[in-house]
């Protein structure tokens, strides 16, 4: 009796990086991969308006907007941690809130280590502080208000009840919710990186 094939663990990416997804190497981890993968997966399980998807890129763009207006003098590397909060996504794709919860720990565990070899990979902690993070997730929570309303048929009352009701000028941010080419999404947020990771760089 043959022995069965072992259960692969890894993705071939467009790089030709090989990622292990249960125990990613930061030498494979490439954000041209990652740019692409985000850009062509949908937020809401593909359930918004407009003639594309709304994408994890994009929206990784305005949690990173957000972020930005609600601090003082943000760092390049705090902007860069906010625009690659949700990265693990290229490759685990994103799942709302209620399944994430249903499927539990080994989800969690996956995406952690998936996060960890990112930061590592671009020079970031790979264990943000708690403050950070704290602050990337109200960003976060701001940015979900903003679709839910704009994008994912929610009323403002369910939205507020949901995520919290924004305290930022809202129609500030409109632009980030524009439908957009998976191609255009991809080409803006490889700027936005590059740009974000030279502001890193220049504080090391």
């Amino acid at each position: 009796m043959s022995e069965a094939a072992p259960r692969r663990a890894w993705q071939r990416m467009l790089s030709g990086r090989r990622l292990d997804l249960i125990d990613p190497s930061p030498l494979d981890v490439e954000i041209g991969d990652i740019a692409h993968g985000l850009a062509r997966v949908a937020r809401w399980n593909g359930q918004t308006k407009g003639p594309e998807i709304f994408s994890v890129a994009q929206h990784s763009l305005l949690v990173e907007a957000l972020f930005a207006a609600g601090e003082a003098s943000p760092s390049g590397g705090a902007r860069l941690a906010a625009l690659l909060h949700d990265a693990p996504e290229y490759v685990i794709g994103d799942m709302i809130s209620p399944f994430k919860a249903a499927i539990g720990g080994d989800y969690k565990r996956i995406e952690a280590r998936l996060k960890r070899a990112i930061l590592i990979r671009f020079g970031l902690p790979a264990e943000p502080p708690d403050e950070l993070n704290r602050r990337i997730k109200a960003a976060d929570r701001a940015s979900a208000y903003l679709e839910a309303t704009a994008l994912a048929g929610f009323s403002i009352a369910e939205a507020r009840k949901l995520f919290g009701e924004p305290d930022l000028p809202i129609g500030d941010f409109a632009g980030y919710l524009k439908s957009m080419r998976p191609a255009d999404v991809e080409a803006r947020f490889l700027v936005r990186f590059a740009q974000l990771d030279a502001e890193a760089a220049e504080t090391l």
